[in-house]
């Protein structure tokens, strides 16, 4: 699977770089940045590091924990695990850039990076959107059919489910970035963001984009409201499920896992929708910032915090792993 998801990757990379050259006459852009050189922002930029920093480190410990502990070796924990492995690529393709910006006041990117920053945030966006309706699909057959749950969520099941996350993200990524590189950008290269994300990119554009603002709406119509209506579809027959049951500690549990994801889908989509399907004269350009480093890195810094803190098995195996630990220190 990895194999397959790095050669894809190359060739959609490779694609992008092709039709850049050829087609794009800027070879630069400057982006403003969210902050300023004020007491209050460099207190808030600081904020922000660390809670990027804590992000990684969260994320990482849930991909460690997974990968040692054999209990997690399930289809339920391989799908948190690609959750937490896209949240970590996510935050690493936007907050190094911003933070090399704002320390050494050098805001140039060039259309490369631009065009690779745009794909590699949609793909994850995107596979991101389409990992939650998996998950809510694992937790639907875990919940309403556990007697069939080994035949219809089997490791072949996730297997596809995972990669068709990725290569569906990657495919509108690389969609989005060529088409938005293809546009003259005539004078004003200037990036009110602290990102190249599309549709602040496109305003800059000396040409008319309404044919492809009308498709990038209809590509996020299909990347977040199809996945949120299956999620939607999955957790309200769950609910229905769970209201036959007459065990309180089965809706404890059952309520109890189910409200971490919720929680999950809520800010990520939440977010996304608020960024990408409003109508243009509602957009605000310090709104569009704030909300989106809002689901790029607060959200999954966030999304560990709420699986481990409401997951029992989670916090036994830190606790296990953190022994281990203690005691090789003790060791040696």
């Amino acid at each position: 699977m990895i194999k397959t998801l790095l050669s894809f990757s190359l060739l959609a990379v490779l694609l992008l770089f092709e039709i850049m050259e050829n087609g794009n006459t800027t070879s630069f852009f400057i982006l403003l940045g969210l902050f300023n050189h004020t007491k209050a922002h460099q207190f808030l930029f600081m904020v922000v590091l660390t809670i990027a920093f804590a992000s990684l480190l969260g994320n990482a410990l849930i991909l460690l924990l997974i990968h040692q502990d054999h209990r997690f070796h399930t289809p339920m924990y391989f799908l948190l695990s690609q959750l937490s492995l896209m949240d970590m690529l996510l935050i690493s393709t936007t907050v190094p850039k911003m933070a090399t910006d704002y320390l050494t006041t050098s805001r140039f990117i060039s259309s490369t990076g631009c065009g690779l920053q745009i794909f590699f945030f949609l793909t994850l966006g995107g596979g991101e959107s389409f990992l939650l309706a998996a998950m809510s699909y694992d937790r639907y057959v875990a919940i309403c059919h556990p007697l069939q749950y080994s035949l219809l969520m089997n490791w072949q099941v996730c297997l596809r489910m995972t990669l068709s996350s990725w290569f569906l993200g990657a495919a509108d990524g690389l969609m989005q970035a060529v088409a938005t590189l293809s546009f003259p950008y005539c004078s004003a290269h200037e990036i009110d963001h602290f990102f190249c994300e599309a549709p602040m990119l496109v305003r800059l554009a000396c040409a008319d984009t309404s044919v492809f603002e009308y498709t990038m709406y209809i590509c996020c119509v299909l990347m977040l409201l199809i996945p949120l209506s299956l999620i939607l579809v999955s957790y309200s027959l769950i609910l229905a499920a769970v209201l036959h049951m007459h065990s309180v500690e089965v809706h404890r549990k059952v309520f109890g896992t189910c409200s971490s994801h919720l929680a999950v889908v809520g800010l990520f989509y939440g977010a996304a929708i608020f960024t990408y399907m409003r109508p243009k004269s509602y957009r605000s350009v310090n709104h569009d910032k704030i909300v989106s480093a809002f689901y790029t890195i607060f959200t999954p810094g966030l999304n560990p915090l709420i699986y481990s803190l409401r997951n029992s098995e989670v916090k036994g195996a830190l606790r296990r792993w953190l022994g281990q630990c203690v005691t090789l220190n003790h060791e040696q």
